[in-house]
């Protein structure tokens, strides 16, 4: 089947050109429809007390998006009309103010002392605005900047769907300029690792419609994050490029054995068709490790790159010869010298000092170890943003000027004896780092009568058979303290409602922390695993994926442990992602040279000539490789100022030169050292297995 498929295409080059561009359109209509989720914290399993919780802020108390609004040294006049005017903003459910509660005409001293200290610090004072759509919607991002548009320099809008707000903002300016970045130097690198000046752009070309076709597909997710939308198609670039130049290595050998070049195309497709569906399963595997995530970010990010992935050896496959024989004159025509040097000597250093080598490898695994184990990581998410965006900004001023720097939001029954609310409030009003408890039972206990409280005021509180309860905390999201704080008034809620749930950005960066940890844990024995079976097919051996897992763990292990050293904090997913990517996307390295190594030795050849001759066949593809997987990532990082993506994209820019560096010192060295092992421990390791005679044709 695959030969009739690839002599088609290498006789109708134009045709099958003409159709790649038109499926770009449908592709570009599904990119441009497929919604991008900036919330992460939505990506948390849904049977989470917290997730819970939150679904119930939304419905039927419509508060799962709530912010606070700051105003500064204004009169209450003004802040009278500014809460009207919000109240009016298309996407604002309510808007609550101490004019809800008790008029502006009472002065500030006369209020009770649970609102005041509420509402007023010093010369500011504070509102609450809820909006209609859950916080990540566009309804409630468009809401967010009304009101910011009807506020003064005076007014500062905080919470955590502003954070969101002006992380979407930022992503949006900032990944045309690194995605074309990202294809510049990419496209440097691969000026200097190629021959020909045109060859770097056919394949641009046709990777570019390979990561259009994916991103087209997503609609078929519904939406994706924006960690997604962020790495995934420099990752796509980066490990797809290998396949592209695969090809075309192919088709040159094959040019030298048929006059027509067509023949020669059709040959290489079938060659490269029978390859690349087998190496690129170490790449698919590793991505979709990801997929079992309990954070579901993880399958988000999983299914996305292991579809480009299968997309870009698709295009490799049925577009790129297409492309390569249109402009196969001027491929040839604007030739030029590259830029790799020779590795002869380094390899020939490399095998001479093989024992010492393989002894510094496992050496480096203790340190590897321990660094990456030690490396710090942050879960809190407005950390990876710009200090001087305005949410960044406006919730510094609400943690100052009011010491609000969570609060938790707690959903429980509204049939609790009064009594039993004025000892449980009181036992939460005790637990350290509360600064203010806000339920329907607190107002009415400052003396308000309940047929005074707004039907608003009302509804915001108590619904269908709960209440809502407001703790504001001076801890920080996702610190010990609101961890042990958390613990505290869990203990105290299930008190009187065992059914109780608490919600908010404390309780789900919780539970975002105890979710990781597992995550990293099962992720990272998933990839290795997964691949480790791949490689024991290909291979038909116990003891070469032991090996080849084991070198590239090395690299990635030193590769996390680098964080340790030079004490940079590194966001929560990053590991979790680079241990599953940069092991399936690497680990070709390796079987590379591996797989070199052994056509070497079945065709009667000593190990060291074997081990020297796949080195030295090796390196340069490794380098061209390492180098436009280094320079698209690298270039996200110098742009990005999220750090959130600047940090995944660094390590994953460290990572495919460590591994490279591994590949090329160590990989020679312990393979050769092990090649008695190999022979040992494999099906046919130095002799090709006999294939059967052909039965003769039947007359």
């Amino acid at each position: 089947m695959i030969d009739k498929i690839a002599h088609w295409l290498t006789r109708k080059p134009r045709l099958v050109a003409l159709i790649a561009v038109l499926l770009l359109i449908p592709s570009a209509l599904g990119y441009v429809a497929t919604r991008i989720n900036y919330d992460i914290l939505s990506y948390l399993p849904q049977d989470l007390p917290s997730s819970r919780g939150e679904q119930l802020l939304e419905d039927p108390f419509q508060m799962a998006a709530t912010s606070m609004l700051v105003v500064d040294g204004m009169p209450a006049g003004y802040t009278n009309d500014l809460l009207n005017a919000i109240r009016e903003v298309p996407g604002v459910s309510n808007a609550i103010w101490v004019s809800n509660l008790v008029g502006i005409q009472i002065p500030t001293e006369m209020i009770p002392s649970a609102f005041r200290e509420m509402f007023f610090s010093d010369s500011s004072t504070l509102m609450i605005i809820q909006y209609d759509h859950p916080g990540a919607s566009d309804e409630t991002m468009q809401a967010i900047e009304d009101v910011r548009s009807i506020c003064n320099e005076k007014c500062f809008l905080a919470g955590f769907s502003v954070v969101i707000k002006d992380t979407r903002d930022v992503m949006e300016s900032e990944l045309p300029v690194f995605v074309g970045l990202a294809v510049l130097l990419a496209l440097l690198a691969m000026l200097a690792t190629l021959e020909s000046t045109v060859l770097p752009l056919v394949f641009l070309v046709s990777i570019g419609m390979a990561i259009v076709y994916n991103f087209g597909t997503n609609i078929l997710l519904g939406e994706i994050s924006f960690v997604t939308k962020a790495i995934a198609a420099v990752l796509q670039l980066g490990v797809t490029m290998d396949y592209s130049i695969f090809l075309y290595r192919r088709y040159e050998e094959e040019r030298t054995r048929f006059d027509d070049p067509r023949d020669a195309m059709a040959q290489a497709v079938i060659a490269a068709f029978r390859s690349l569906s087998g190496s690129s399963l170490t790449t698919i595997a590793g991505f979709l490790a990801l997929c079992f995530m309990q954070l579901t970010l993880g399958r988000n990010i999983g299914i996305v790159v292991a579809k480009g992935v299968v997309l870009g050896v698709a295009t490799v496959i049925l577009v790129l010869p297409s492309l390569l024989l249109i402009f196969d004159k001027q491929i040839g025509k604007h030739v030029h010298k590259t830029l790799i040097p020779s590795f002869d000597r380094i390899n020939s250093f490399v095998l001479r000092r093989r024992v010492f080598f393989l002894v510094l490898a496992l050496v480096l695994f203790l340190p590897a170890c321990y660094s990456q184990s030690h490396a710090d990581i942050y879960y809190k998410l407005d950390e990876s943003l710009p200090r001087d965006l305005p949410s960044i900004v406006s919730n510094e001023k609400l943690k100052d000027q009011f010491d609000m720097a969570t609060s938790h939001f707690v959903v429980l029954r509204d049939d609790i004896p009064s009594a039993d609310m004025n000892v449980m409030e009181e036992a939460i009003k005790e637990v350290p780092g509360v600064t203010s408890v806000l339920s329907y039972h607190t107002m009415l206990g400052t003396g308000i009568p309940g047929f005074f409280v707004p039907a608003e005021v009302k509804d915001m509180l108590q619904q269908d058979g709960y209440q809502l309860m407001m703790i504001n905390s001076t801890y920080e999201p996702a610190t010990t303290q609101v961890a042990q704080q958390l613990d505290a008034l869990n203990a105290i809620l299930h008190t009187y409602d065992p059914d109780a749930m608490i919600t908010g950005e404390g309780a789900m960066y919780r539970d975002l922390i105890d979710t990781s940890a597992v995550d990293f844990k099962v992720t990272n024995y998933i990839s290795i695993i997964a691949i480790f079976l791949i490689i024991a097919w290909v291979f038909k051996s116990l003891s070469v994926p032991v090996v080849l897992v084991a070198t590239i763990e090395l690299a990635i292990l030193i590769n996390q442990g680098i964080s340790y050293f030079t004490g940079a904090s590194t966001p929560f997913i990053a590991p979790t992602v680079i241990s599953c990517v940069q092991l399936g996307a690497t680990v070709d390295y390796a079987i590379l040279m591996t797989s070199r190594f052994q056509e070497e030795l079945q065709q009667g050849k000593e190990r060291m000539e074997a081990i020297r001759i796949a080195a030295d066949a090796s390196d340069a593809s490794i380098v061209t490789s390492a180098l436009v997987l280094f320079c698209a990532t690298l270039g996200v990082s110098f742009v990005s100022s999220i750090d959130l993506i600047g940090a995944i994209c660094i390590m994953l820019a460290r990572g495919a030169l460590i591994s490279a560096l591994v590949s090329i010192f160590l990989m020679p060295a312990i393979l050769c050292v092990c090649e008695p092992v190999f022979h040992r421990t494999s099906l046919h390791w130095r002799t090709p297995a006999e294939k059967k005679p052909e039965q003769p044709a039947v007359k």
